[in-house]
Order: C-alpha cells, then structure tokens, then sequence
C-alpha cells in the first residue's frame, strides 16, 4: 500500500495526479510503473485523473524507440494506455536534442546530441553510427518524428506547474522560456523562496524524490540503475510509486 506524506499544495476533491520522471528508454521499468498505476486507479476510483510523463523518454537507455511508439501510438501496444487516466507527455531536453539533430542538418547539433546518448536512440531505431546525419529523419517513422514535435512545454493543475527541468525564479511560471523549462538547474534547485507554484520536475536525477515547499524532483536515474519514479498527488497529500 502507498504511504503517503504531506504535499506542499492541495488539489481539489476529486482530481489526482500521477507524475513520472524520466524514462530514457527504460520500457520495461515505464510498462510495471503503468501497471502499478492503473492498479491504483481500479483499487482507489477517483473522479478525475492526470497521468504526466514529465520528458527524456529517449537516449542512454536501450528501448527509446519502443517506448517513442508506446507513448505515441497508445494502445495498441502493450502498457501504453492506463484506463481511467487522461495522459499528458511533456518534452525534455533529450527530445529538444533529437529534434534539432534530424531537423537542422547541421553537424554541431548531431555531435551534441551523440555526446548526450543519441548512439543508443538511433540504435533503437536500428540507424548505425555509420550512417550520415542527412539520412535519419527519413529512417525513424513520421508518427514517431510527429509525436516528438507535438509534446508540451509544461501543464498547469491548480498550485501545480508540471515542467521537464523546473523554472527560473523571479519569473511568472506561465511565462517561461523554453530553454528554462528544458534545461535549468540553477537557480532553480537552490531557489528557497516561492516560484509561483509548486513545480513537479524531472531532469536532475536524485538518489530519492525531493520535496520542497517550492518543487518536487522525481528523476530517479532509472537509466542509472535506480528506479522510474511515480509522484501521486491528491488532496493535502503525495505518495510514490516505483519500478
């Protein structure tokens, strides 16, 4: 049974929210965290539920492209859906990466993106280190490509800002840049003081959640051999699940 702690905000009567952090390719971690989800769900009915995958679902992991077609083709395959849960996939750096790597053409946005684990996405998609950089984005299937453009910045829910890397203080969360919400670590993760809302972020692995008034940190390095975490919000309080 989850043990649930104090939250630092409260979500009305009725709503829940299921948060994960980052999966990088971890499919078989993300399909037994969607099945402990959707046990949740059937053991504790709710009126209205959000499932958030808070971004890097690609790179350094072995299974990026079938957990891109898990997430983007839904049910159809295995695990991907959670029934009772409306989902919502957000973007993160690792995904803002492979875009600008297939799009651009251009060699300084390839290495990047090699030198941040783009060997094991392009793998998955079973495209060799050998192949040139022109050819890629006509050997990973459009849905995929499509799916990968189409992912949200950051979603809202009452005192909740949902976002893959956090915000920069001192500026409105509804106003952030897109290179903040992917990318930042400071001054948001020493940032003490109110940001706005309560962010609830992945992108920074830790040995466990962290829950601070102000933000709540839910990457785990599942890719790093830790677990795929699962932040549950509802009411005054927050549980976690994990795989």
């Amino acid at each position: 049974m989850t043990e649930f702690v104090p939250a630092p905000a409260i979500l009305p009567d009725g709503q829940r929210v299921y948060a994960i952090g980052d999966v990088h390719g971890c499919l078989e971690q993300l399909r037994a965290l969607h099945a402990q989800i959707a046990q949740d769900i059937a053991d504790r009915p709710v009126d209205r539920c959000l499932l958030i995958h808070l971004g890097d679902y690609v790179d350094r992991g072995p299974e990026c492209a079938e957990v891109i077609e898990m997430l983007a083709v839904g049910s159809t395959v295995p695990g991907a859906t959670v029934p009772g849960a409306t989902v919502i996939n957000l973007m993160g750096n690792h995904e803002d990466m492979m875009i600008q790597a297939i799009g651009s053409g251009q060699a300084e946005d390839a290495a990047h993106w090699m030198r941040n684990g783009g060997a094991e996405s392009l793998l998955s998609w079973r495209i060799g280190r050998d192949v040139p950089q022109i050819v890629w984005g006509t050997l990973i299937p459009f849905p995929h490509q499509r799916f990968l453009r189409g992912l949200a910045l950051s979603h809202r829910i009452g005192p909740y800002f949902f976002a893959h890397a956090g915000i920069r203080p001192g500026v409105p969360p509804d106003s952030q840049k897109r290179d903040d919400l992917l990318w930042i670590r400071e001054p948001f993760l020493s940032f003490k003081k109110d940001l706005g809302a309560v962010v609830v972020h992945g992108h920074t692995p830790v040995r466990q959640p962290v829950v601070r008034p102000n933000r709540i940190g839910i990457d785990t390095g599942a890719v790093l051999g830790g677990p795929l975490t699962c932040a549950i919000l509802e009411a005054d309080r927050i549980g976690f699940l994990q795989a």
